[in-house]
């Protein structure tokens, strides 16, 4: 019903933001991923999606159209409501929700809170094929050096590195050679680091 809202931002939380349209204050939630990427003007165009219960019209924005695309799909998942939705999009960016469904990687996306291992597993069941097309993954490569990455993060982890950084660092070295053994892995990020 609502596509988009563009206008003046007049109060932003990290959990939402109220902007103006017109002389109408439209209260809008949002994710951490898409607070991070709200602009310093106060003009500002989100991406919506209108959730309309019983009880109540929620509107939830994104600032890119491929996280909005991501949140609906995730909500088509038995067991995934708006609030878990959005904590999946606040706890991991948008391609490590894809990269993590598209290769199966039940653990990632089992690190959100609220999801257990019979959600998680849901989710890939039911969005891994969507996924793989609609963002044409490679399926098998991507699983071998999602491995190769994840153990090389907990070994960081284990070492006492913080997860953001390490995780920043690693994802620049696999994109880089996405071939990296484990141990090439960790001996290039603990250089960075």
């Amino acid at each position: 019903m609502i596509g988009h809202l563009q206008g003046k931002l007049v109060e932003k939380t990290p959990t939402q933001v109220v902007i103006d349209c017109g002389g109408v204050g439209y209260e809008v939630h949002i994710s951490l991923h898409t607070f991070s990427l709200l602009p310093a003007t106060d003009f500002v165009k989100l991406f919506t999606h209108l959730q309309i219960k019983e009880d109540s019209h929620t509107l939830f924005g994104f600032v890119e159209k491929s996280e909005r695309e991501i949140f609906k799909m995730l909500l088509s998942v038995s067991g995934i409501g708006a609030s878990i939705a959005r904590t999946m999009l606040s706890s991991l960016e948008p391609k490590q929700i894809i990269n993590a469904i598209g290769s199966g990687d039940v653990g990632t996306i089992q690190t959100i809170k609220g999801i257990g291992s019979k959600t998680a597993q849901r989710v890939i069941l039911d969005l891994k094929d969507k996924m793989l097309k609609l963002y044409d993954l490679d399926e098998v490569s991507m699983s071998q050096s999602n491995t190769n990455r994840d153990e090389a993060l907990s070994a960081l982890e284990v070492l006492g590195f913080v997860r953001k950084a390490s995780e920043k660092i690693i994802e620049k070295i696999v994109k880089e050679d996405p071939e990296a053994s484990v141990e090439s892995i960790i001996k290039k990020a603990l250089k960075a680091l």
